[in-house]
């Protein structure tokens, strides 16, 4: 094995903790576990990551930047089959749920695995919701018009509750349900 560089051993660490994090939650995986499957020194993990806290953190940087990136694609790969964004994201949703060793939101995880509000993983968790959300908000617009400010924060609820479902029951049917709910909303609130 030949010797790597700085940034090679911090994207074996981020993948590394990612993977464990993800599969098994944060309190379950030790550092020293998180280095020697990443094959690095502790010294090397250290350096990048001063604290478990800042590898958390920066998982959660990284795991956003992933998810921003699958939904962006996902969405114009089914927008391109079907009129309606707002069936795009819920299409994309279900594909989510479908993907091989998924075990809900990462957010959702880290808020409740940690607890405490103020804690730093906690709080870029709820700082990714709310960009989440809004995001999703603009999909809405896109399918709702004006409508959209009524029934955006439902829809959301909608979202959240699927992922949830999705994980308890092992299925992606919740995606369904959830998008059949929101066009129904959407629709109403058309009308009105």
């Amino acid at each position: 094995m030949g010797k790597t560089n700085g940034s090679d051993a911090r994207q074996r660490v981020l993948a590394t903790a990612d993977r464990l994090f993800y599969a098994e939650g944060i309190h379950s995986v030790g550092v020293d576990r998180i280095i020697a499957e990443a094959g690095v020194a502790k010294m090397t993990l250290y350096k990048h990551f001063p604290s478990k806290d800042d590898l958390v953190l920066a998982v959660l940087r990284q795991r956003e930047e992933s998810v921003t990136e699958f939904f962006s694609q996902a969405i114009e790969k089914h927008a391109s089959k079907r009129v309606d964004p707002l069936s795009a994201f819920f299409a994309a949703l279900k594909e989510w749920f479908d993907s091989p060793g998924f075990r809900g939101c990462v957010f959702i995880n880290t808020a409740a695995e940690v607890a405490d509000p103020k804690h730093p993983a906690a709080a870029f968790a709820a700082e990714h919701k709310a960009r989440f959300h809004a995001m999703l908000a603009g999909i809405v617009e896109r399918s709702a018009g004006a409508a959209a400010k009524k029934v955006a924060p439902a829809i959301a609820l909608l979202v959240e509750g699927a992922i949830v479902a999705a994980v308890m029951e092992q299925a992606s049917d919740a995606a369904v349900v959830a998008r059949d709910a929101a066009l129904e909303l959407v629709s109403k609130a058309r009308k009105q």
